[in-house]
């Protein structure tokens, strides 16, 4: 029975995938469809390898979803209470977690994946792959057809094509969930407030729904790292919802109102749930600390010997865990592929911030919207803190800034220097029109 619902289920899927990435093809030229390529196949080629022989948390994954699986056949209704709970009873099985576990929340995903893949682990590595990929460019394409005044391969080259998000947000991964829903709430927060001026209310409705579902799993995947870039979108929200009526359209009275709405949000976020008590930030980021420089003894890490879980002790902190997350490995820090790898990134990384500081500061900036800029700059600076604090471990650095990376590279390559390079690649083609009406662009 597994295998024939297996069968009718990728059926389904390829009628679908088939067409619609026909129809992506057609609406782009050259070198966009390079890219399609290129993004497309390269997470597919890591996915499915990484899934033939999944190692540690992958493996450990797959053998929960696969008993989660198993007791949906054999059980439905008891499936449905763990899928609604926080523990896994099933014959010899007994997991039990946390209520906010990411690790189990991605079970839940992939238990639901093994109906397609009939629980093969490479099958559900090319679909979490697929799904990345889907998120990362329909945010590309949105970004160039919504902002025409924005260089269009911004978000191509910061969501599709750079080496990071290409290696490690792909398979069988957090990273990979992370990053698809992230990019896919972007997608639809700057369709919904730069383009969809004709959109009928079923659209707008069909697209806030879906923007809820997407706000959903991008907290449970990473609640730390979740909560900036939501906040600073839920202040964007407020801000284009006042502008009309006459606030806010200064600079500073942005600046001002997105930084008094987040701090806000925060307070009240600390009175719904514990889970947002400021000691439990920096107990729990210090804890996260200390259990990777522990594991990291023997590897390539850096530390911050007197850090302690308090507020004062992590602000003091703050500015040179920023500069570790952006700028470690540094090349030639170790010689092993992955480091050196890591190493060439961070001084093309480093590169386009020069570039881009230098056109801040003769006035090159570019034209993104200023709040739409000023909340994910905020994003981008409290992520980079929260890494830089809680990871010192360098090869798990490199894993988990893929849901960064490409947020802070859209705001640096809007510059006008970096807009004439992405011409004369030819990336700032712009995408067709819309067709009115539609939910999924394309």
């Amino acid at each position: 029975m597994s295998i024939v619902l297996a069968i009718v289920l990728n059926v389904a899927l390829l009628a679908w995938l088939l067409p619609w990435l026909r129809r992506q093809w057609q609406a782009v030229g050259w070198p966009w469809r390079a890219a399609l390529l290129l993004g497309l196949g390269g997470r597919l080629l890591v996915g499915g390898i990484t899934g033939l022989h999944p190692v540690k948390d992958a493996d450990y994954m797959m053998y929960g979803s696969r008993v989660l699986t198993a007791q949906f056949w054999a059980a439905p209704g008891a499936a449905l209470q763990t899928l609604l709970g926080n523990e896994l009873h099933f014959q010899a099985n007994h997991l039990v977690y946390y209520g906010m576990s990411n690790t189990f929340f991605i079970i839940k995903i992939l238990a639901f994946l093994n109906l397609f893949s009939a629980g093969v682990s490479a099958l559900n590595g090319l679909y979490l792959a697929l799904a990345s990929f889907i998120g990362c460019w329909l945010l590309a394409r949105e970004l160039a057809r919504s902002l025409p005044a924005t260089p269009a391969g911004a978000g191509l080259v910061a969501f599709v094509l750079w080496p990071t998000v290409l290696f490690w947000a792909t398979g069988i991964s957090k990273e990979a969930v992370f990053l698809a829903s992230g990019a896919g709430l972007l997608a639809l927060v700057v369709r919904l407030f730069w383009g969809s001026e004709n959109a009928s209310a079923r659209t707008r409705t069909g697209q806030i729904i879906l923007l809820l579902v997407l706000a959903i799993v991008y907290f449970k995947m990473r609640y730390f790292f979740a909560v900036p870039l939501l906040g600073a979108l839920a202040g964007l929200a407020m801000l284009r919802l006042l502008q009309p009526l006459g606030v806010a359209r200064s600079r500073w009275a942005q600046v001002l109102l997105l930084t008094g709405i987040l701090a806000g949000g925060a307070w009240m976020a600390t009175e719904v749930s514990v889970a947002f008590r400021l000691n439990k930030l920096t107990n729990q980021t210090v804890r996260i600390y200390d259990r990777h420089l522990h594991a990291s003894l023997n590897r390539p890490h850096f530390e911050y010997p007197d850090l302690r879980p308090t507020p004062e002790s992590l602000l003091q902190h703050a500015p040179h865990a920023a500069l570790n997350a952006l700028t470690r490995p540094w090349l030639g820090e170790s010689w092993q592929l992955s480091y050196v790898m890591g190493g060439l990134e961070n001084l093309m990384l480093l590169g386009v911030l020069a570039v881009a500081t230098v056109a801040v500061l003769r006035g090159r900036a570019g034209r993104l919207p200023f709040a739409l800029g000023l909340a994910l700059g905020i994003y981008c600076l409290a992520l980079a803190v929260l890494l830089g604090l809680s990871t010192p471990n360098l090869g798990s650095l490199s894993r988990y800034r893929s849901g960064l990376l490409p947020f802070l590279l859209l705001l640096l390559l809007q510059n006008d220097y970096a807009a004439a390079l992405l011409t004369r690649l030819r990336l700032n083609a712009r995408p067709a029109p819309r067709k009115p009406g539609v939910i999924n662009p394309g």
